[in-house]
C-alpha cells in the first residue's frame, strides 16, 4: 500500500509541475490517504502480534 502511496505522490507532483494543479492536487490527496490507511493497518498489526506474542509466551 506504501507503493501505491508513493506512485500516486509521484504521478501528483509531475502534474502538478506540468500545470494540472487541480488533478495533481487530487492524486496528493489519494496518496495522503493511502499512506494513513496503511500507518494504521501496520499499528493495528503490530498491536494484534505483541498481544499474540505475550500469549504464547505464556505471560
Amino acid at each position: 500500500m506504501i507503493r501505491w502511496a508513493v506512485i500516486f505522490l509521484v504521478i501528483g507532483l509531475v502534474m502538478a509541475v506540468l500545470g494540472f494543479g487541480g488533478i495533481g492536487g487530487a492524486f496528493i490527496d489519494i496518496a495522503k490517504i493511502l499512506f494513513f490507511i496503511a500507518v494504521a493497518i501496520f499499528v493495528v498489526l503490530l498491536i494484534l502480534g505483541v498481544i499474540a506474542g505475550k500469549k504464547i509466551s505464556g505471560g
